[in-house]
């Protein structure tokens, strides 16, 4: 039976060959267009006698393609498109959007915003971008790289990628299936202040974008004992996705390595959270300091600029512009410019999240993240390059390598953490026997005090990196 740690040493990704980009765009609809559709809005707003309005115009495709047990099961195409406005009258402030790009529909939709704004109460700190932070240029961070795929060759893929999973093992019973996803998008958006176009700190821009996944969930073993778990691949290029079957081996392996699950007694230990479940800690503190939470006070890091909320050891910086980043953006939401920063230094926090609005509420400037964030990385000052998995392992010694958390038990209002979670149990730095049908419980604050060690093994799930995170003590509820 593969331990996690061999599991680990053996998920290096490659190219799948059958990834292949060329330059063609597969929009229906180009930027130009957009940009008449989105001038058509702003005009009619203008008309209207909108103090200040906002438009955006969007369209994304792209392609899903499933398979389980060596069949086809599933092949979806989509394609999406929108135009939303925003209108301001005073400081109300009214929304509506349409899929219908025709003149007369979005006249129509620029109206419904122009009766919402007129007829809803005042929110006198409603309102567009302030000019100064309104991005005027920006670099070109990468981020389209369309994928020709066809639906016969995204058949091949997945079914590459769920072949390799049984090949793995005899014991490899079942599968829930696997799947490839080519997805692509792009947008123009634009607003006017003052019911006017090019003044100073008016805004219009807009980008491409792509992203394409290959994934799979076997079962291993029979009946009453069958461990299920998955892996996946994710990038904006095709290209820099492991190969299917990479991913369809080590997610065999995981699931391999579950079989024989026991049940363990209630107690407290220290947890090492792996690297993808780590991304969630990092997830939770987000949260609880972005604007609405903040100006909500429903939050439970309430107040925290400049205090100390992680151990002194942790540092965590956004940086927007990481080249085919799936995080990165060059402006956001609002056409806010965005920077690199440090948010987190020695545990203490140096700056919110917050979009132009929420930062109002709070007397305070937007940092650029109308939308969310953007490309987290999590680190210690004591993370040598040498911290691998085992000896993250070894340095929790004995307690709970969690792999597997379930449910939604977060309260970010007083930071209560419980969750359902499966893993394995180590003794003396080594795994001695994986775990099930348990809850691990604490309380964020304490816990993202408690952090002892972050592991090498970083990890990028979505628009955060972070390695293992061992956390010095949670509450275990078994038998």
């Amino acid at each position: 039976m593969n331990t996690p740690t061999s599991r680990r040493a053996r998920a290096t990704p490659s190219s799948p060959t059958a990834a292949r980009t060329q330059p063609d765009s597969g929009f229906q609809y180009s930027r130009s267009h957009f940009q008449e559709l989105v001038d058509a809005a702003l005009t009619h707003a203008r008309k209207l006698g909108a103090t200040d309005a906002g438009a955006e115009a969007s369209e994304g495709s792209g392609l899903s393609v499933s398979v389980r047990k060596g069949e086809l099961e599933n092949v979806e195409r989509n394609r999406d498109k929108s135009l939303g406005v925003t209108v301001y009258v005073g400081t109300r402030r009214g929304n509506a959007s349409t899929s219908d790009f025709s003149l007369a529909a979005i006249q129509q939709t620029v109206q419904a915003a122009y009766d919402i704004a007129r007829f809803t109460a005042e929110d006198p700190v409603a309102g567009l971008p302030d000019p100064d932070d309104v991005a005027n240029e920006w670099p070109e961070l990468d981020l389209f790289h369309p994928w020709v795929l066809t639906s016969e060759g995204a058949l091949e893929l997945a079914l590459r990628c769920e072949a390799a999973a049984f090949g793995t093992s005899k014991k490899i019973s079942n599968s829930e299936g696997a799947g490839v996803s080519a997805q692509q998008s792009h947008f123009y958006t634009a607003h006017m202040r003052g019911g006017e176009r090019g003044k100073p700190g008016i805004f219009s821009g807009g980008y491409a974008t792509s992203r394409h996944s290959l994934s799979v969930a076997p079962i291993a073993g029979k009946g009453a004992k069958m461990q299920r778990d998955h892996w996946y691949s994710s990038m904006r290029d095709a290209a820099d996705l492991a190969s299917p079957e990479a991913v369809g081996r080590y997610a065999a392996e995981r699931a391999l390595a579950r079989l024989n699950g026991r049940k363990i007694g209630t107690t407290e230990c220290p947890v090492l959270f792996e690297s993808p479940l780590a991304a969630g800690l990092l997830g939770g503190f987000v949260q609880a300091v972005s604007g609405g939470a903040l100006y909500r006070k429903s939050s439970f890091l309430l107040d925290s600029l400049g205090k100390q909320v992680f151990s002194r050891y942790i540092d965590v910086v956004e940086d927007p512009h990481v080249v085919k980043g799936k995080g990165s953006s060059p402006f956001d939401d609002e056409g806010v410019r965005t920077q690199k920063r440090k948010v987190v230094s020695a545990g203490k926090v140096q700056g919110y999240f917050l979009g132009s609005y929420s930062a109002r509420k709070l007397g305070m400037k937007t940092t650029g993240n109308a939308g969310g964030s953007h490309n987290l990385t999590l680190t210690s000052r004591q993370t040598q390059p040498g911290d691998d998995l085992p000896e993250m392992l070894r340095k929790l010694g004995t307690g709970l390598f969690v792999t597997e958390l379930m449910g939604q038990g977060v309260n970010g209002v007083t930071g209560d953490y419980s969750r359902g979670a499966s893993g394995y149990w180590v003794e003396n730095g080594v795994i001695a026997y994986p775990v099930e049908e348990i809850t691990i419980a604490g309380n964020l604050k304490d816990m993202l005090k408690g952090i002892e060690a972050v592991g090498a093994d970083a990890y990028n799930y979505g628009s955060k990196t972070v390695g293992s995170i061992l956390v010095n003590r949670m509450k275990i509820a078994g038998n």
